[in-house]
């Protein structure tokens, strides 16, 4: 699986790479509590794969604003027989979300090939070892704080500057463990300690973050920022304003867009994806 994420972010100026996002978990803001065990994820895993999705993204722990840790055991329990299944009934790639080095560990050693970090390999200093260890592709993404206080009143003074040291920080932390440079994907973390107003500049200036020269993926999926800008529409309204969002994001120079709603956004990339190539 690992030439096939190389060739999909090789093609990704071309097609945005889908990534399909699947929470076992009893808690996350949009889709908590709709895959419950290994056969509620696997359905969904087939049919997201069904809709095009080009990587299947697991996760056992909420990361929304507020949110608690989850035991290593318990997150273990969660996402280890999701991944054994999924990666034995769907063939395309499988991402670990998770900011633990051990839970990476054994995600890698059940099927997944991607690590996606949400606190770009600071909260755990071992992530970086498993990573180069493992040689799986890296998602560093940014993050202000930690999930149970990011949104309590973040600031910045510079903010692409700012995400962009950090971004560009967690690259030489995971090249000096022995992670392949060329195998590291750049998240600015929208919606993680960030406002409105930092979401919505960061999606304009999105271009930006290319300089640093590796992919990018955005994840704006559902995200509370479109639901302030829909009238406060819960997550589950938020699926035209999500549209607008990949749309913007794709244009701007995203080649990986994290979504729950695959079907549609899969339609939406293949648009834009051709206007942008036109």
């Amino acid at each position: 699986m690992l030439n096939r994420v190389a060739a999909l972010l090789k093609n990704s100026h071309k097609k945005t790479v889908i990534m399909g996002v699947i929470n076992v978990t009893p808690d996350s803001f949009s889709d908590g509590g709709l895959c419950v065990d290994k056969y509620s994820a696997l359905d969904r895993a087939m049919r997201m794969a069904d809709e095009g999705a080009d990587v299947i993204d697991i996760g056992g722990e909420s990361t929304r604003p507020g949110s608690a840790p989850v035991e290593l055991k318990e997150e273990l329990r969660r996402t280890i027989p999701a991944i054994e299944a999924i990666s034995r009934k769907v063939q395309i790639p499988i991402s670990i979300d998770t900011y633990k080095a051990e839970v990476a560990r054994q995600a890698i050693n059940a099927g997944a090939c991607i690590i996606n970090d949400i606190s770009g390999l600071r909260f755990d200093p071992a992530m970086k070892n498993v990573a180069a260890s493992s040689k799986a592709y890296l998602i560093i993404m940014h993050i202000k704080g930690s999930p149970r206080d990011m949104q309590a009143d973040p600031h910045y003074d510079a903010l692409v500057p700012e995400i962009t040291d950090y971004l560009r920080h967690g690259i030489s932390m995971a090249a000096e463990a022995g992670v392949d440079e060329n195998k590291i994907m750049l998240d600015p973390g929208i919606g993680f300690g960030k406002t409105l107003d930092h979401n919505l500049e960061i999606l304009n200036r999105l271009d930006e973050f290319r300089q640093i020269g590796r992919p990018l993926v955005a994840g704006v999926s559902r995200k509370s920022f479109i639901g302030k800008l829909l009238d406060n529409a819960p997550a589950g309204q938020r699926i035209e304003g999500t549209a607008a969002a990949v749309a913007v994001s794709i244009m701007k120079g995203a080649d990986v867009v994290r979504v729950h709603d695959v079907k549609e956004m899969a339609k939406i990339a293949r648009v834009v994806d051709a206007i942008k190539n036109s």
